[in-house]
């Protein structure tokens, strides 16, 4: 397939409010995109739009959604099919997170995450398809993660989401070969709001424990959402099909490969030398 050109292209965007998403937006505002931005935080949808119109990009259109809902998401398609005439470029970017390990884990929560994380991911590309394809040169954009190359403790509900995310980035891929890129993201360490804002779940999770893990977690942010925005599209560009950002994430890929049985133990260490 050709290089993905994006002036005049119309882009939709989960999880546009903040973060990777808004980086974005802003990033393809630039680039003369049109922009469909998705999100349920309307406030932080229409300051990103704003900023997304002022910065350049050809038309700017805000879809106040809760990607919970599956009636929300199949509407979703045909309000920017009306809007804008159609899709070229969908960005699986919203996503939710949610600690504790499987005995702790509330089975509620753990449905709702994966309903956010994986099942709106499949059904906003179901919906998505039809338009995708007939629009020569189309692609989409997955969004998993670091625990989606590698399953810490703690994060089963996450792992579990987000490696279903690479199976179906995956195969969708070899579906689609030549009539719709895919390509599917793991980043590890940016600085996003969703790491930050994880939902603790289950009883026995104590104040302290949590506490922890939002320490750990601001410490190993560190990579600005703007430069894994950079990333995706230069990877969007070339047609890759999977990007791996950051470099603990290339570390952590690689050693899964290497030591499929323990890699675990040597995070782990690593994670006790940082005083945690």
């Amino acid at each position: 397939m050709e290089r993905f050109a994006f002036a005049g292209r119309t882009c939709v965007i989960t999880g546009a409010a903040s973060g990777i998403g808004a980086a974005l937006a802003l990033d393809l505002a630039k680039r003369r995109a049109v922009l469909a931005l998705v999100d349920k935080d309307a406030d932080g949808l229409a300051r990103i739009a704003d900023l997304a119109r002022r910065t350049g990009a050809k038309d700017v259109s805000t879809h106040v959604v809760d990607l919970g809902d599956g009636g929300d998401r199949v509407d979703l398609a045909t309000e920017v099919a009306a809007r804008h005439g159609g899709t070229d470029l969908l960005v699986n970017n919203a996503g939710v997170a949610l600690s504790g390990t499987f005995e702790q884990v509330d089975m509620k929560d753990f449905d709702w995450l994966m309903e956010i994380n994986l099942h709106a991911v499949v059904r906003m590309t179901k919906a998505f398809l039809p338009q995708l394809l007939s629009h020569p040169g189309s692609h989409v954009v997955n969004v998993s993660s670091l625990f989606g190359l590698l399953a810490p403790p703690a994060q089963v509900a996450y792992a579990t989401s987000k490696f279903g995310v690479r199976g179906f980035s995956e195969a969708l891929r070899h579906e689609l070969s030549g009539r719709v890129g895919v390509t599917v993201v793991h980043p590890g360490g940016v600085r996003t709001n969703i790491a930050m804002s994880a939902r603790i779940s289950g009883p026995d999770v104590d104040g302290e424990q949590a506490a922890q893990l939002r320490q750990f977690t601001e410490k190993a942010l560190t990579l600005p959402p703007e430069e894994a925005a950079r990333q995706i599209i230069a990877a969007v560009q070339a047609r890759k099909p999977r990007l791996v950002i950051t470099g603990i994430a290339k570390i952590a890929d690689l050693l899964v490969r290497i030591a499929p049985g323990r890699y675990w133990a040597f995070f782990a260490r690593g994670i006790r030398k940082q005083g945690f």
